[in-house]
């Protein structure tokens, strides 16, 4: 059976998700439910040849921000808005940078992607550069104007590395492996609620220091939750104090070709590429955790990139994968790459510091802060 045959079911079904999102939007539309638009940009990144941005245009579900008083109902309240929303297709987005103007339109789904490519070199000056969006076209009456303002980082003076992170289970723990505990605790809790490992805000703000002590060292956050937790999770990084870095997320819904839009490592992969391909002459520290399959998308990135990996930091979460986390741990260690299966943050920071990456007086900050997370 070809291939084109195997997904018509599913190319039905998506045509007919398409239609039902195109009448519910013409409904809500009409009904007066779509009050007001959103433009989301997602945190973007570059060089100073080329710059991707990535956002979304939907209805504004109001989610504003969440405090550490907010109860479990109003937390799981919020939630089901994110993964409620109405997007906008086929509407034109505007972006101004460097006294240029671009214009994209919004795809099936509601997202856009700005690809830009300046026709000269782009004069680095500041690592997050802002780029204004705004929506061209009038989608519902007294629209008034809909903008807002996407962050593009871009690598500024001596960098020592850069640092690719997953999220869930590596920064935040989540229980992906058991489907209740992790449901649970994304609906019940909020960004102030979901408090990160002990220690992990010091160390990654040590790893973005490097040697010098300047906060340049570039954070990239590769993980397989869905773009409606975007707002959370940026929210989450604000709030601990974890160093800003893209988030590079995924589109989990229903696809012409998959129930499930891409799997989770090929999601993972098709991001770190990018951005090693980005800064091509940049060296990568690697983190992620043995809950799912961080340890073996990392050896295939380390297969793929020979020589640009530093290290690979895999966080203990689920005893149950250690023999395949140290079978791949053999395999990194032929390409000349250690994997550390770490219990603690401050183990890899140990490590870190025992090979010149991040000062030695980072150390005592983040057995502090870990202490302090432990009471907490």
């Amino acid at each position: 059976m070809s291939v084109e045959k195997r997904n018509i079911p599913l190319t039905i079904l998506y045509e007919l998700k398409l239609a039902v999102n195109k009448l519910t939007l013409w409904l809500w539309i009409k009904l007066g439910l779509v009050k007001s638009l959103l433009i989301v940009p997602f945190e973007g990144f570059g060089n100073e040849k080329e710059i991707l941005l990535v956002g979304r245009v939907i209805r504004d579900n109001r989610i504003g921000e969440s405090t550490p008083e907010d109860s479990i109902w109003r937390n799981i309240g919020r939630m089901r808005r994110r993964f409620m929303s109405v997007v906008i297709p086929g509407v034109q987005v505007k972006a101004q940078f460097l006294d240029k103007e671009y214009v994209v339109k919004t795809d099936e789904e509601g997202y856009f992607e700005f690809k830009i490519h300046p026709k000269k070199d782009i004069q680095i000056l500041a690592r997050w550069q802002q780029i204004k969006l705004a929506l061209i076209d009038q989608v519902i009456r007294n629209q008034g104007e809909v903008t807002a303002i996407g962050y593009v980082f871009l690598p500024v003076g001596n960098l020592d590395y850069g640092i690719i992170s997953d999220i869930d289970d590596t920064i935040i723990p989540t229980g992906a492996m058991r489907m209740t505990e992790m449901l649970k605790t994304t609906f019940a809790k909020n960004a102030h609620t979901r408090v990160p490992f002990p220690g992990v805000a010091a160390f990654y703000k040590a790893l973005q220091k490097g040697t010098d002590g300047v906060e340049s060292n570039p954070f990239f956050y590769v993980s397989s939750s869905p773009w409606n937790l975007y707002d959370f999770l940026n929210e989450l990084l604000q709030i601990h104090h974890i160093p800003k870095g893209p988030l590079m997320l995924r589109d989990i819904g229903l696809s012409r070709t998959e129930l499930i839009s891409g799997s989770h490592s090929e999601h993972k992969l098709a991001q770190i590429r990018q951005i090693l391909s980005t800064y091509s002459l940049l060296p990568f520290i690697l983190i992620g955790d043995s809950g799912q399959e961080d340890p073996a998308i990392y050896l295939q990135v380390v297969k793929e990139f020979p020589g640009r990996i530093l290290i690979v930091f895999i966080r203990d979460v689920h005893a149950s994968r250690h023999a395949s986390v140290k079978q791949i741990s053999e395999e990194l260690n032929e390409l000349g790459v250690k994997m550390l299966l770490v219990e603690t943050t401050l183990e890899a920071s140990r490590y870190a510091i025992g090979k010149g990456w991040i000062m030695e007086e980072d150390l005592a900050d983040i057995a502090h802060e870990k202490v302090e997370d432990e009471q907490a």
